[in-house]
């Protein structure tokens, strides 16, 4: 089997992440954050639904993690993406940062927002 080395753009993938923290590109973010092709910042929660809107338009996919375990998003979130075109795709964050990673050595534009698990 051939093995490649996976090159990424810009964006930094997700090196790992434990309880309350994620580490992309060598550093520990606490808390909820965004991972954009423009770089990583903290996040609102379900509460941020503008920093979602904002980063949409220079997406191809937007992921959100909630947590540990799937969950669906809040009523008024989903409704508030949804009317603004935005598609977004819903995973627990373990599974969202796999996605991500892939998707990104891809050379994907995505984008991810994630709870901590």
């Amino acid at each position: 089997m051939r093995l490649n080395e996976v090159v990424y753009t810009d964006a930094k993938p997700i090196e790992g992440y434990g309880p309350g923290f994620f580490r992309i590109g060598g550093q520990v973010f606490e808390g909820a954050i965004v991972a954009l092709p423009t770089g990583v910042a903290p996040w609102g929660g379900y509460d941020d639904a503008q920093t979602l809107l904002d980063a949409a338009g220079a997406l191809d996919v937007f992921f959100v993690g909630t947590g540990a375990e799937i969950a669906h998003l809040p009523a008024d979130l989903r409704t508030t993406l949804e009317d603004a075109g935005v598609g977004v795709e819903v995973m627990s964050s373990p599974t969202a940062c796999r996605t991500y990673n892939i998707l990104l050595s891809e050379g994907r534009r995505v984008g991810l927002a994630l709870l901590p698990v």
